[in-house]
């Protein structure tokens, strides 16, 4: 309606064709009106990477091409074959084809899904990685300071102490990566959402709670293995060298 300049409630009752449309698609419809009798909600059924386009709706039964049937889920085999028999009665030139809605609607998005599921799997490949290097470099550095963490614990350190001060090098290291890796993050969401019509904006607690997520799986890695030395005997730790 907002294409032709008409109100919803002037349109109902109005003459409406193809003098209305400026930019008619398909000239098959070319002087053929008709009287609005409803007029419905922006409604989307394509892939949201393509917009709403004016849509008119109308009765041609001599062009039946496709049907949309509602049918009951508890027997749909049974369904199909009632359906697929009631078509060769009357239609004997042309094969029976039929697809269900909501596959329909799925295979819009069959490309996003895979690329979702492959970046899933090379993250948490990447994640692990990442922590396989984290704990052998915090059980490189817990050995290399372990005579310093046993003076510190007898001059009076508690062992929490002790594991903050071997995990804080490396929870720095991750707020580095955190702050490099986070702008490069949204550039490339900023890219992948351009190709969508229709898309949700990337707000800063999508970041935030990544690197909170990141922070926490780095700090536990970290404090596992300096726990082991921080919480050891100090004695044993001062008589090591």
């Amino acid at each position: 309606m907002r294409e032709i300049g008409w109100t919803n409630e002037e349109a109902i009752g109005k003459t409406f064709g193809s003098s209305e449309i400026k930019d008619w698609e398909n000239g098959q419809w070319e002087n053929r009106d008709g009287k609005v009798i409803g007029v419905l909600k922006d409604f989307h059924f394509e892939s949201l990477k393509d917009e709403i386009v004016p849509t008119v709706y109308f009765i041609a039964p001599y062009m039946a091409w496709n049907y949309v049937i509602r049918i009951r889920p508890d027997n749909i085999p049974a369904t199909i074959a009632f359906l697929e028999n009631k078509w060769q009665e009357f239609v004997e030139d042309q094969p029976f084809e039929y697809s269900f809605v909501d596959e329909n609607f799925g295979e819009l998005y069959a490309n996003e899904e895979r690329q979702g599921k492959i970046f899933a799997i090379f993250s948490l490949l990447a994640i692990f990685i990442a922590c396989l290097g984290l704990v052998g470099l915090a059980s490189f550095t817990a050995e290399r300071r372990k005579k310093e963490v046993g003076i510190r614990k007898v001059l009076g350190a508690t062992s929490f102490n002790l594991v903050m001060l071997l995990s804080r090098e490396f929870l720095w290291l991750v707020l580095i990566a955190f702050a490099i890796a986070a702008p490069i993050s949204y550039m490339i969401m900023q890219s992948w959402l351009e190709d969508f019509a229709y898309r949700v904006a990337v707000g800063p607690l999508v970041f935030i709670l990544s690197g909170l997520f990141a922070f926490f799986i780095a700090w536990i890695t970290v404090s596992i293995q300096t726990a082991k030395t921080a919480y050891g005997n100090p004695v044993q730790a001062i008589q090591y060298e």
